[in-house]
Formats: structure tokens, sequence, C-alpha cells
């Protein structure tokens, strides 16, 4: 029995404008102790998807199932099996930390949970906030408490939805840490995120999706080995000539430039001499999973 199992989802919105399909025939599972990677521009299905699976929004077709249950069939069980993490800070401004995560216990029916509270807020770096207000806190410590509920309830299947945007490093690192461990001991994990570097150290597989259609799913390390190309990575404040320009991916000072061989990274270093375009921090590597998910984006599917 999967995890989670998506099959032949699908979701149309209609208004005054007419209508919106955000999501076309979307079918794939998730295996028990996965951590699974759902990746894709923004407007792509992805938290349309996540609604589904949480019961906030129902399927126009298909059928979604958490850990056997359906989640319009049999919503309390299948609800009970997950926690998510949304994007959106939500919180209860009345209650401190402590009280949050007991109030939340309570929806669940979980009785004696202070052993687990007591954990979380130390694993989670929230134990010297356990009795502020939820107001007095930073928004990133407002994210670790929303990690906390989404954890107070011990779900199998855990719903991370763009956990650590525009939070620091020592909350990504402490989140990681944490999650890791539990996806160690047999949890679940999905996990929506824009940071493609996360994805591919956390992610056993990975799916992504393009217009409401899922268009590549495999193992990540089968998905890095199909992009057979070098790259080369350097840095510069000077224009590429055209021919460099028109397949390079540039981030302000940092090029990124596939070549297909040796020949090529000579070829293209010689371009780059002959235009008079000087360069720092050369690098010469494999593609990572940003190249392969521009590649995929850009109309290749698997």
């Amino acid at each position: 029995m999967p995890a989670v199992r998506f099959d032949s989802v699908e979701k149309t919105y209609t208004g005054a404008r007419g209508t919106f399909q955000a999501l076309r025939g979307v079918s794939f599972d998730i295996a028990q102790g996965e951590f699974f990677g759902l990746l894709g521009p923004n407007g792509a299905g992805k938290t349309t998807l996540i609604s589904i699976l949480a019961g906030l929004s129902r399927a126009t077709a298909g059928r979604v199932t958490v850990m056997g249950h359906d989640v319009r069939a049999d919503a309390a069980a299948a609800r009970k099996a997950l926690g998510i993490v949304p994007q959106e800070l939500v919180f209860d401004p009345f209650f401190s930390v402590r009280e949050a995560l007991r109030i939340q216990s309570g929806y669940f029916g979980v009785r004696g949970n202070e052993a687990w509270i007591d954990e979380l807020l130390a694993e989670l770096g929230l134990a010297d906030k356990a009795d502020a207000n939820m107001r007095q806190l930073s928004g990133g410590m407002k994210r670790r408490v929303l990690v906390a509920q989404a954890l107070v309830h011990k779900p199998p299947v855990i719903v991370l939805d763009e956990p650590t945007a525009g939070v620091d490093v020592e909350l990504r690192s402490t989140l990681w840490s944490f999650i890791g461990r539990l996806n160690r001991q047999g949890s679940t994990v999905l996990l929506t995120t824009h940071y493609l570097e996360e994805a591919e150290a956390l992610c056993h597989r990975i799916g992504m999706l393009k217009q409401g259609q899922l268009v590549a799913l495999d193992r990540t390390a089968t998905l890095l080995q199909a992009a057979a190309a070098t790259m080369l990575r350097f840095k510069t404040d000077q224009a590429l000539p055209a021919a460099l320009a028109a397949q390079a991916r540039v981030t302000g000072r940092i090029v990124q430039l596939r070549v297909s061989d040796a020949a090529g990274v000579e070829q293209a270093l010689a371009a780059l001499r002959t235009a008079g375009v000087r360069i720092e921090d050369l690098e010469i590597g494999r593609p990572d999973l940003e190249d392969v998910f521009v590649d995929i984006m850009n109309g290749a599917q698997r």
C-alpha cells in the first residue's frame, strides 16, 4: 500500500472568465518511507494538488488516498494520517507556543502528549519560546511552530509546502536535520520547494509538474544521470558572444554553459578568449537538478 496515491486527478475552476484546468490527469504513488519531491514553476498545480490531498479542495475527477484512506470518503482518517506545513504563516494570536501545540493535539484526539511536545520544542529550537505568545515571535520562529503543529500528532505522512521560503540558514539546517531523522525512522515526506539544491540533496524520487501535467517522474539520481553533458560555470562582468549567449543560463555574474564533451569545453573557452571576455572562478562539472529542471520545463518530457 502506498503512503499517498494520486489516481488520474483533475481540477477545473470555473468563473466569470471561463474555465481553467489546473490539473490534468495527474497520477503517481509515493511509497511508505519515501522522501519525495514535487517540483514545478509557479502556477504548475503543486499547491492545488496538495490542497486536494489535504481535503481543502475537491478534485473535479480522480481519486486521492493517504495510507489507503480516500480523502473524500474517509476524510477523518486521511487527515489524521497527514501533517501539513503550509506556505502561509497562519497562527492564533491568543495562545502561547505550548498552548498552540496542545490545542493542535486535541484536534486529533491525542492526550498525554507533553513528552513529544517537549521534544518538538527542543528539536526545532523553540524550547525558550514555549511560553511566548505567538504574536511575539519572528517570522522564522512562527514557521518553526507551523512545523511543530504539523508533527504534534505523529502523522505517518508529512507534507512540506515551501517550508524554507524566506527563512534563515539556521532554520533550514535545523529543519532538515529533524525531518531527515523522522524519514529514516519511517515517516513519508512530500516536499515542494523552489530551492532545487534542497530537493537534490534530500529527495529519493522527484516528480515535476508543468501546466497541471506530470512531465517527469523518476529517481533523483536517474534524472541527473540522464542529463549527459558537461557544465562550464564561471563569473564575468562582460557580455557573452551571441553564439554562447543563446545557450547559456546567466544569473547575475554567474554563467552556466552546457557543452557536450572536452572538445566543446575547448571551443567555448576559445570563443570567450577571441571575444575578449574575462572570466573568473571557472569550474567544470556535471549538470545539477536545476539544469535538469530547466531542460524539462523547456519541453523535454521523461
